[in-house]
């Protein structure tokens, strides 16, 4: 029997329909720009998030660097959250490849980060400081229990934007779970956006890729970008079709992994030693109460060697993530296992 995955959702698998339009895909060379498959996911993609055009990329961490280097020059500041993944997960890049300064302001449990805090940070015209170019949010905000940002802050974050001359970036790996935990349409999230990234393969199923949308100029400079670190693929439209497939047929069911992280949630706060944040989206952070007991990465092993798989974050917390593949059978399995281990400690 396959294991209960409930680590992340860049497990997820392609679906059946995806594999049949990978192996029939009209392919072309991408850096040429004459792959079909790939210029068709970058048109829907560019018109679901109403932005002039699109660029595919191997992954989100590739999106949200070749955005930042579109947007930045060497030794130009990014506004930017403490807890942001931009910040925490993708190795310093924008530092260690762009030479692009982070100017770290704390995340706010929402997720948001205090206006007055933005226009705080943003720079004079001085020779002694670096430029502020940029602002960057994150929609769900994964490192705050994938909660969404309201179209409403966004559009606030963006007007104080345009009031300093400077652009806005949304890294929206899960921007169709907001759009679905807030029953929005995906652009009016990113409406007042200069630029975007989602995922493909986190619960869209894809097995590769994100999307980075923005305006045609700069999608042009971010091409530019994507070249330079190495994500210039060729016949790339075998993955693209299973992005078209993602875009077509997966945002759609995203309430699907909502119900089933509150159920996961609801059962998981029913355990005794269990204490479990809000959930939000398709994320779910809990933690273990009981002093003594097993930690956390002892309860992972535990659960593996009785078939579910989950992520411990430090001694004593977890993250668990629902999607696709995962059904309300499998939370009752993943259930049962938590509690026959907790129970025979």
């Amino acid at each position: 029997m396959r294991p209960i995955d409930l680590r992340s959702d860049t497990v997820t698998r392609p679906t059946p329909e995806m594999r049949e339009a990978m192996a029939r895909a009209e392919v072309g060379d991408d850096v040429y720009g004459e792959d079909p498959t790939v210029n068709r996911l970058e048109a829907l993609a560019a018109e679901r998030l109403d932005k002039e055009a699109a660029l595919f990329v191997p992954s989100g961490t590739m999106g949200n660097l070749a955005a930042l280097l579109a947007h930045c020059g060497r030794g130009d500041e990014a506004i930017i959250g403490d807890r942001q993944h931009t910040f925490l997960y993708e190795q310093g890049g924008m530092a260690a490849l762009g030479g692009i300064m982070p100017h770290l302001l704390s995340n706010q449990p929402d997720g948001t980060l205090r206006l007055a805090d933005i226009a705080a940070a943003v720079r004079g015209d001085d020779a002694h400081f670096p430029r502020t170019r940029l602002i960057a949010l994150e929609n769900t905000h994964n490192a705050c229990h994938g909660v969404p940002l309201t179209p409403e802050y966004t559009a606030e974050v963006g007007a104080l934007a345009r009031c300093h001359g400077l652009r806005l970036h949304i890294d929206g790996a899960r921007i169709f779970n907001a759009a679905a935990a807030l029953n929005v349409d995906a652009h009016t999230l990113v409406a007042p956006a200069d630029s975007v990234t989602f995922c493909l393969s986190k619960g869209l199923c894809a097995p590769v890729g994100s999307v980075l949308c923005g305006s045609a100029a700069f999608i042009a400079e971010a091409r530019r970008a994507r070249k330079v670190l190495g994500g210039g693929m060729r016949q790339a439209g075998i993955l693209a079709a299973a992005g078209i497939v993602a875009l077509e047929r997966m945002t759609d069911r995203l309430r699907e992994d909502h119900a089933r992280a509150q159920m996961l949630a609801e059962g998981l706060a029913a355990i005794p030693g269990i204490e479990v944040a809000p959930v939000f989206t398709n994320l779910v952070y809990f933690s273990l109460t009981a002093e003594g007991a097993q930690t956390a990465p002892e309860v992972a092993a535990a659960l593996a060697e009785r078939g579910v798989l989950i992520g411990p974050r430090d001694a004593r917390n977890f993250r668990a993530v629902t999607h696709y593949w995962i059904d309300a059978a499998a939370i009752t399995r993943a259930l049962a296992a938590m509690q026959d281990v907790l129970v025979s400690a």
